[in-house]
């Protein structure tokens, strides 16, 4: 493991897979950072088990549960939980404690009066330190005192999470540590520093008896521009910044004022006006973004305003940002950021470009959406299986000449979305490579090109098998892909979207996939059909359905834009709800084999979707953010599982 000169610490929320959580902690301690830090936020996971998993798995490092809160974690269990913990990480667990936030205890209908928490907090710290070192405390109701069974072996350092003077004051005279709130300005830092001498030093303490940390919420690109761009549309950082006191915004020269209209559109869940009221300077206030190497360098600002651990926690949690903000920080705790020029690239950074442009073309090319036309392809193969008529390698090749097509037609797509201004910096769920400059519109089109040609290649080759129709299903797959967004068809935007797209990516594909395999046309292939098209045409109601106001603000027309919201979700709930009613007709009829009715195995992915269209069509916007990629799980969990089911019937039925 590297020795790093600085101390610096990695911070993590509770949520998402908690093994991927150990996998963070530990290229953590590969990197040489002391500690990973979790937060007990509610209404997330348990960051307790967060915490365990990685004392369990990763040795080597401190494991900090940073802040818990006595009001929801009495100090007795507290006392037990470090204990194991200790059992588990010896010598390497720290405790931060806090009040927690008055609105999430409003909400779990628990009383907060800041002075009584001042003396619950501080009572806690007592209880905490009696308790490990085996001493009985007096019992708060009937009963005899409580007593200690398992003590920690080893010392568990104290901290107190906060952000008043009160917080402040009680870190100086009686704890450890001092955890300063996620998102807290440099200013903040240096009066929180100040206080906490004072108090320590009339308590007889020094400064030094009292160590100084803080979540610094970070966000990485290629640029700070592109970073503060970045940070304006995610959700979490909107959230901070609109949650920040009039006295720290003052702190830091901003107008207070700016603070309430951008909470008020946070809470509508309109990301894209909240970005348009967000000043680069109130970012810069309260992030840190950049590259890793000015990410790194404005680390030291904190240190200097009296912080003495770090603790770089990724705005977006994902495992690309995650592994770019541990770079960060050992960028900064292995002072190499010293040699560096905030604004240009370090060799780090350098190699990081050439990922992030390597992402950027992924990104474009939407890989994970290319169920879309490999599930219709599968399904016709599945059929010809059944029909004992299926061959492999015309199979093979007309799959990736479909996911060819999409290829080519996702990347279109995105090119005229944004020249459409429909995809933004502040669009939620649009990638952004284009937009960001990650990938240029040339090499955008190029991609497009050369996906486009080699699905003519593989097409040519399959006429020489199949003859003439294959050109007619190969031009209308072609026209089809570059029309969807592009001159002079343009489907998307004339309300034609969704008539089309079940035509090519439902009939289309499943009777033109089996008569490619199999050189015969198929009624049984067009009845398949119906319900791959009806959940391939959901995945663009939904996307459409939840863009209704950036697409409605671009001048385009969709089917949701005209009939309206309450339209829009009926629509969505017809298709979802036609897939399966098809599929059972289908197999009722004997046009396709019981067996197909293993696609019923998703239902768990549909009742997902279709309660988050119910919450999305009473006005919860947030509940379909991601209706277009819940449904995209759908179509492909139903999609393959029914593939299965023909192919079992086929192997069946011998």
């Amino acid at each position: 493991m590297p020795s790093l000169v600085r101390r610096v610490a990695l911070g993590l929320a509770a949520r998402d897979d908690v093994r991927e959580a150990v996998d963070a902690a530990e290229q953590a301690r590969a990197a040489g950072l002391e500690s990973v830090w979790f937060h007990d936020s509610y209404f997330e996971r348990d960051a307790i088990t967060y915490a365990t998993a990685v004392c369990a798995a990763v040795p080597d490092i401190g494991v900090a549960l940073g802040a818990v809160n006595p009001n929801t974690r009495h100090p007795v269990v507290l006392a037990m939980t470090v204990s194991a913990l200790d059992d588990l990480a010896p010598g390497r667990i720290t405790l931060g404690i806090g009040s927690g936030l008055p609105l999430r205890l409003a909400q779990m209908g628990l009383p907060y009066d800041p002075d009584e928490q001042i003396v619950t907090i501080e009572q806690a710290l007592a209880d905490l330190r009696a308790l490990w070192a085996g001493e009985r405390i007096p019992a708060k109701g009937a009963g005899p005192d409580i007593e200690p069974m398992f003590p920690p072996v080893h010392r568990t350092p104290l901290w107190v999470a906060g952000y008043r003077r009160a917080f402040h004051e009680l870190a100086g005279r009686a704890a450890d540590g001092y955890l300063a709130r996620p998102a807290e300005s440099v200013q903040g830092i240096a009066v929180a520093a100040e206080r906490i001498a004072a108090s320590a030093l009339a308590a007889g303490r020094t400064l030094a008896d009292v160590e100084i940390g803080g979540y610094l919420l970070c966000l990485v690109d290629d640029s700070r521009a592109a970073a503060l761009d970045r940070a304006k549309r995610e959700p979490f950082a909107i959230y901070m910044l609109a949650v920040q006191s009039d006295i720290s915004l003052r702190r830091v020269g901003i107008d207070p004022a700016v603070r309430l209209p951008v909470m008020k559109a946070w809470q509508a869940g309109d990301y894209h006006a909240a970005a348009q009221l967000i000043s680069d300077e109130l970012v810069d206030a309260f992030l840190l973004c950049g590259t890793t190497a000015e990410i790194a360098a404005r680390v030291q600002a904190y240190v200097d305003a009296g912080m003495t651990l770090p603790v770089l926690q990724p705005v977006v949690q994902s495992e690309e940002q995650t592994a770019l903000v541990i770079e960060a920080a050992r960028l900064y705790g292995s002072a190499e950021v010293a040699a560096v020029v905030p604004g240009q690239r370090g060799s780090s950074d350098a190699g990081v470009g050439l990922r992030r442009r390597a992402a950027g073309w992924a990104e474009i090319a939407r890989p994970f959406s290319l169920t879309a036309s490999s599930v219709p392809v599968l399904a016709a193969a599945g059929l010809a299986a059944v029909r004992d008529v299926l061959s492999w390698p015309l199979f093979l090749a007309a799959l990736v000449a479909g996911m060819l097509l999409q290829v080519g037609t996702n990347v279109v797509n995105e090119i005229y979305d944004v020249r459409k201004g429909i995809d933004s910096i502040t669009s939620p769920r649009a990638s952004h490579a284009l937009v960001t400059g990650r990938v240029t519109e040339r090499a955008a089109f190029l991609l497009a090109g050369t996906a486009f040609a080699a699905a003519a290649l593989i097409g040519i080759g399959l006429v020489a098998v199949r003859g003439w129709p294959l050109v007619l299903l190969g031009l209308a797959g072609l026209l089809g892909g570059w029309g969807y967004t592009a001159p002079p068809l343009q489907y998307k935007y004339r309300a034609l979207g969704l008539p089309l797209v079940f035509l090519l990516m439902g009939p289309l594909m499943v009777v033109g996939g089996y008569f490619t395999i199999t050189g015969d046309w198929s009624a049984e292939a067009a009845v398949l059909s119906i319900p791959i098209g009806l959940l391939v045409t959901a995945i663009l109601h939904g996307n459409e359905w939840r863009d209704i106001s950036e697409d409605g603000r671009a001048g385009i027309s969709t089917l949701s834009i005209r009939a309206g919201r309450t339209v829009a979700h009926q629509v969505y709930v017809f298709l979802l709800v036609g897939a399966y009613v098809a599929l059972a007709a289908s197999v009722a009829l004997t046009v396709l084999p019981p067996l197909s009715l293993l696609a019923v195995l998703s239902l768990p992915l549909f009742v997902r979707a279709l309660r988050a269209s119910e919450l999305g069509a009473a006005g919860q916007q947030r509940a379909i953010a991601m209706i277009d990629l819940q449904t995209a799980q759908l179509h492909a969990a139903f999609g393959l599982l029914l593939a299965a089911g023909l192919a079992a019937a086929a192997v069946w039925q011998r």
